[in-house]
């Protein structure tokens, strides 16, 4: 006897719109009926129930005016820089997620206000609020530039440099960091001195290894404003041989003079960065990071000085070095 199978029944393919309906108008009612899986029961968490130090936003970038210092050579007067900006929030165990735009949102409110470390710590506020966390942080990258001269021809150039501010919270204490990138030529002092013992011993033309070299300068930063432009000119007091914008034979020269007179292994560089921001009482915690990208060596010679708890840790970031490129 041949048993007999219920005939499945097709259902219809629902008859769904394809075109945008530009004229639909969301109200109140709407909104509230909208799903929101983020803010959903702790049921939805996926994995292991654990808090979330850092979650948010990455590089959503801006035009920010900034002011410059009164007696650089933009007089004090406001720059706009694109900025791209991070922003996270802690997230306890027990939620499952945020709803990221209003990271932005809450950005956005202070973002025509002129920049200064107040609108940076109003614009944190917010998005603490907003979200409901507990510990914080806003980080601004950009790139400012500043008119330098050359070494002996009178003409001037702009140089860029890479600059990063942080306003981090946890558990209720506030630190404002500055990082700045600070590009030079690193002359080898080994180099030199067997480059001229070739010259007296044999009379033979040997020139020393020098390559573009990189430091990143990070430091918790207190009491009054610390300028971008007192940062970097902290930077050129430590190492002189900073790279050229415009550049004649006679400033060829004369930087080819400048190395000779300031050669420098990467531990000489760490330290004369470090005896910079010690002497500089707007400048708590630090760390400087350094890679001089070897023309004699296929790899980089590099270096880390800390000084104080900020920035004290037992494990690298496996990308640390690979981060500095000049």
């Amino acid at each position: 006897m041949t048993e007999s199978r219920p005939v499945a029944t097709q259902r219809a393919y629902p008859a769904l719109s394809r075109e945008y309906p530009a004229d639909f108008r969301v109200d109140d009612a709407y909104k509230a009926g909208l799903p929101d899986l983020q803010n959903g029961p702790a049921s939805l968490i996926v994995g292991a129930r654990a808090p979330i130090q850092h979650v948010g936003i990455s590089n959503f970038r801006l035009p920010i005016r900034y002011q410059t210092r009164p007696d650089s050579a933009q007089d004090g007067g406001e720059i706009t820089l694109e900025t791209s900006v991070t922003g996270t929030v802690s997230l306890e165990a027990d939620r499952k997620g945020i709803n990221m735009s209003r990271i932005m949102r809450s950005f956005y409110a202070h973002a025509e206000k002129r920049f200064s470390m107040g609108v940076l710590e109003a614009a944190l506020d917010d998005y603490k609020s907003d979200l409901d966390s507990l510990d914080a942080r806003i980080q601004m990258r950009l790139s400012y530039p500043m008119r330098v001269a050359s070494l002996r021809s009178g003409l001037t150039g702009w140089q860029y440099y890479d600059i990063a501010l942080e306003l981090a919270e946890k558990a209720g204490q506030r630190l404002r960091i500055m990082h700045v990138d600070y590009v030079y030529s690193s002359t080898c002092p080994c180099s030199l001195e067997l480059s001229e013992h070739a010259r007296q011993m044999r009379g033979q033309l040997a020139t020393p290894h020098s390559q573009r070299s990189i430091a990143r300068i990070s430091m918790v930063t207190q009491g009054d404003t610390l300028w971008f432009e007192d940062a970097i000119e902290r930077c050129r007091r430590a190492v002189a041989t900073e790279t050229q914008v415009m550049v004649k034979r006679e400033d060829e020269q004369a930087f080819a003079e400048l190395n000779a007179a300031n050669p420098i292994f990467v531990e000489d560089a760490v330290r004369a960065f470090a005896a910079e921001l010690m002497a500089e009482p707007r400048v708590g915690d630090f760390r400087v990071v350094a890679s001089h990208q070897e023309s004699l060596h296929s790899h980089d010679a590099v270096s880390v000085l800390t000084d104080g708890p900020t920035f004290a840790q037992a494990s690298l970031d496996p990308s640390i070095f690979a981060g500095l490129r000049a």
